[in-house]
């Protein structure tokens, strides 16, 4: 990262974010994570009617605990956070609860169930099992929303067709479970260059193949720009799903090049990359979704970055990107 910071003593000359107000004094400067470039705008602060949508996923602050990530999270002015199983599991699922119960958040999804195109039957039976624990975590933190990954290709196997079969499969043994916690499983369609490893599910129109299967109170999509900003007629395939009550989270963040060794981490922030979130935030607009907004960014220079100045970051490129066109 480069660090563009001016010198100590110096302040914003009124070109970025942070003009000097006549007769006044300069505010501190702002600076956006993880460019290190001065703050095109204003930080939204708590209150701000901007940020009532805005929810923090908890693997975009991958250095902060599941206690920093809620305190964070209300410092910021948020009033929602998609939290991640494995931070839950270190504290107890009871003292989770407790905490954000004890913040005022909402919980806009649990992240993740999923993992389940194995062939053979003692796993799919400990995955379905596994499942069935996140559904349980998700119903007791008050989270509408699981997200399911489906998992990528079995060791040795090269059937991806078995593999999506089996994915959807495992989706219909855990509808109507979902349904009596009162959760929607959410698949979340991943980029192909996942399609081995991580996600078999590679699109939104194979996901709504799925998920309008079953009841929209079962079993809904996820969508997010990252995974699906590329797909041929994907603004078609947003409206589908609006008109099935299907999108149960927006998820965003950019699409940066040159990709990094491992291709997980080549999420970055909105604004970043190659994305076109007005355009691609208006077609879910438009399809009637009105839930949390998700910022999920797996990038390691932001993870190494202060939490709070990755939120204001955030917050910032929310406010200009995403908010208006909603």
């Amino acid at each position: 990262m480069t660090d563009v910071r001016p010198p100590v003593g110096l302040v914003d000359s009124g070109k970025g974010s942070n003009p000097i107000p006549a007769g006044g004094v300069a505010p501190e400067a702002e600076f956006d994570v993880p460019s290190g470039l001065p703050a095109g705008t204003p930080t939204p602060r708590a209150g701000d009617a901007r940020l009532a949508r805005l929810s923090l996923n908890q693997r975009t602050t991958a250095n902060w605990n599941l206690r920093e990530a809620i305190d964070g999270t209300v410092a910021a002015g948020l009033s929602s956070i998609g939290l991640w199983r494995e931070p839950i599991a270190e504290v107890g699922l009871a003292t989770a609860v407790g905490w954000i119960e004890a913040s005022g958040l909402r919980v806009s999804t649990i992240c993740r169930g999923g993992f389940f195109t194995t062939a053979d039957p003692v796993e799919r039976r400990n995955a379905h099992d596994e499942n069935l624990r996140a559904l349980d975590e998700a119903a007791a933190l008050g989270a509408p929303t699981l997200v399911l990954v489906p998992g990528g290709l079995p060791e040795g196997s090269k059937d991806l067709v078995g593999a999506r079969s089996r994915a959807a499969e495992a989706v219909a043994a855990l509808a109507l479970e979902a349904k009596a916690r009162g959760v929607v499983l959410g698949i979340e369609p991943m980029n192909p260059i996942f399609a081995a490893d991580r996600g078999v599910v590679s699109t939104l129109a194979q996901a709504l193949d799925i998920a309008e299967q079953f009841a929209a109170d079962e079993v809904g999509v996820v969508v997010d720009t990252f995974h699906l900003w590329w797909e041929p007629g994907v603004e078609q395939q947003i409206a589908r799903a609006g008109a099935g009550e299907r999108i149960v989270s927006y998820q965003v963040c950019d699409w940066i090049t040159p990709l990094p060794a491992d291709t997980l981490l080549s999420r970055g922030m909105m604004g970043d990359g190659h994305i076109d979130f007005p355009a691609f935030t208006r077609a879910v607009a438009t399809a009637g979704y009105t839930g949390d907004i998700e910022v999920e960014i797996f990038n390691a220079e932001v993870w190494a970055a202060p939490g709070a100045e990755v939120l204001a970051t955030l917050a910032r490129r929310y406010a200009t990107l995403v908010h208006p066109h909603l």
